[in-house]
């Protein structure tokens, strides 16, 4: 039997009952099925647990040892059997550049980019190419419905919904000829995250 939820968190959130297995819509548009014996409390629910609370203006956390590069994603990528490995890092590299602001780490199973939020995770289930999927992280934000406008003179953007779009490169010739589209691109998406 399944517990319903109305609103956004129905979006977000399934509870199943009895096994208490918890489900949660990743921005690739995807269910994602939590670890066994985690938790997540639904945002209808109240928790007792006290949990940290970032300011909203306040800087991305910075990893130890380095200002942008998570060792999780270093670890992860050393690891990464893909086809189109070289050109992964060769975007990863871009997206670190593009603003002194960007954080990584492992979120959806895979590298993804953030400010205060995350807003990028690459797709590595092709193997024909690199895809990048730009969004506005795990909680369905007012963008959802008012949209994202974003100046795309390249052509590099496919909307996915009005807050989630993909983009796409077919080898390392395709992102370097692309470059400087995908910074300018990307400066402009973290402004509305």
């Amino acid at each position: 039997m399944t517990a319903s939820l109305s609103g956004p968190a129905a979006a977000n959130i399934a509870l199943e009952e009895g096994t208490m297995g918890l489900v949660e819509a990743s921005p690739l548009g995807e269910a994602v099925s939590l670890a066994p014996g985690k938790t997540k409390t639904s945002p209808l629910e109240k928790t007792s647990r006290p949990r940290a609370k970032m300011r909203k203006d306040a800087p991305a956390p910075r990893e130890p040892g380095s200002s942008q590069q998570d060792q999780a994603v270093v670890a992860f990528l050393r690891e990464l059997e893909h086809p189109r490995k070289e050109d992964i890092e060769a975007v990863r590299q871009i997206i670190l550049g593009a603003s002194p602001e960007i954080r990584e780490g492992i979120k959806w199973n895979a590298p993804s980019f953030r400010t205060r939020e995350y807003f990028a995770t690459f797709n590595l289930r092709g193997k024909e190419g690199v895809r990048l999927v730009l969004h506005m992280g795990a909680k369905v934000k007012e963008t959802a419905t008012s949209g994202v406008k974003i100046a795309d003179p390249a052509g590099l953007l496919e909307w996915l919904a009005k807050d989630r779009c993909l983009v796409t490169f077919s080898d390392g010739e395709d992102i370097q000829a692309k470059r400087s589209a995908l910074e300018a691109i990307l400066r402009e998406w973290i402004r509305w995250v």
